[in-house]
């Protein structure tokens, strides 16, 4: 649910470290893939070797999930919703439809793969923008609901039980990539790198001088500023915010995303959400589906689990920081008037 252009990737990277001094600059690469700008850095080992393992990686995923191109496995599971077909899928693809459907099952209502007609109806998927009539909001709500998509990891198939039902995966694709990303470097023989998959930051082992990563996370009401800076490693950190997509209609504002119960934007109180985990599918799901949920539900889902952090801005300003990354935080938004607050257990 997170699109193209790079003035909206959510994170400013502080790598703060000189370069290694057999090499001035990483190895790097800028790609356009799962419809938005990524970038890999790597600092250390076999860089370009790596740099071009994590590109084959994302690019490879990119053909097996995206849901506008009419040749991959996603398409042709959304081609036979309702006909009874479980369509054959990659296992990466079965793996990932596994996984979202457990993160609705432990957010019911906050978080369904099944929204796509919804977002269509938005015109979110063609950027023809508007909002719905009530009759076809209704029909496209009407077709979401994760319960009804069977996912065989066994057999590596999976079925969508009602026609017209279709899934989106850009709540999840891009934290799957960055995992598989990583991987990659890895094999490759590097073990020092950023990369940033349209927001979604992943920090890599640690900087050459044996610290942490320091990342940004940018301000939603201005993102040429930061609310804070993180230490992270071996980590993603994933964000949503309505800021990213949206458009005005009647001087009203509608961002892209939607709220699975209603079916009109997410609202709230929450400006964005960050999550952190060494999971990097869980992050990016989790950063969607707590936006939805708001800050009470989602500080309440924290509290019940150990598997990651949260950055939570709301909209009476207020910058709210899961006690497990307390320990590097950096406050960086008192002057524009933000205040901070550290949730704990």
């Amino acid at each position: 649910m997170k699109r193209i252009l790079s003035v909206f990737l959510f994170f400013i990277l502080l790598t703060g470290c000189a370069a290694p001094a057999a090499q001035t600059e990483p190895s790097q690469a800028q790609f356009f893939s799962m419809d938005t700008v990524m970038t890999v850095r790597v600092y250390d080992g076999p860089g370009e070797e790596a740099v071009q393992a994590a590109r084959q990686a994302v690019e490879e995923l990119d053909g097996l999930l995206s849901r506008t191109d009419a040749d991959s496995q996603l398409s042709a599971l959304n081609a036979h919703a309702g006909d009874g077909i479980s369509v054959p899928l990659d296992s990466r693809v079965t793996e990932l439809l596994a996984f979202a459907k457990s993160v609705s099952q432990l957010l019911p209502g906050d978080f369904d793969v099944t929204i796509a007609p919804v977002m269509d109806a938005w015109g979110f998927t063609t950027d023809q923008r508007q909002v719905p009539d009530p009759q076809t909001l209704a029909g496209a709500l009407s077709l979401v609901d994760s319960g009804k998509l069977e996912v065989d990891k066994e057999a590596s198939t999976a079925r969508l039980e009602a026609a017209g039902m279709e899934v989106d995966l850009g709540a999840v694709a891009k934290g799957y990539a960055a995992g598989q990303a990583a991987a990659a470097i890895r094999d490759a023989g590097s073990s020092s790198a950023l990369l940033d998959l349209g927001g979604n930051v992943t920090a890599l082992g640690r900087k050459e001088d044996g610290s942490a990563w320091q990342v940004g996370v940018k301000d939603p009401q201005d993102t040429a500023q930061t609310l804070c800076v993180l230490s992270m490693e071996d980590q993603t950190a994933s964000t949503s915010g309505g800021y990213e997509r949206y458009f005005e209609e009647n001087g009203i504002q509608y961002h892209h995303i939607i709220d699975p119960k209603t079916g009109y934007p997410a609202d709230s109180g929450l400006l964005s959400v960050t999550v952190v985990s060494e999971n990097h599918m869980l992050a990016d799901a989790l950063s969607t589906a707590l936006f939805v949920a708001g800050e009470d539900a989602a500080l309440e889902f924290w509290r019940s689990r150990t598997n990651f952090e949260l950055v939570l801005c709301t909209a009476d300003s207020r910058v709210v920081v899961t006690q497990g990354l307390e320990e590097g935080l950096r406050p960086t938004g008192e002057e524009r008037g933000y205040t901070y607050e550290i949730a704990r257990r």
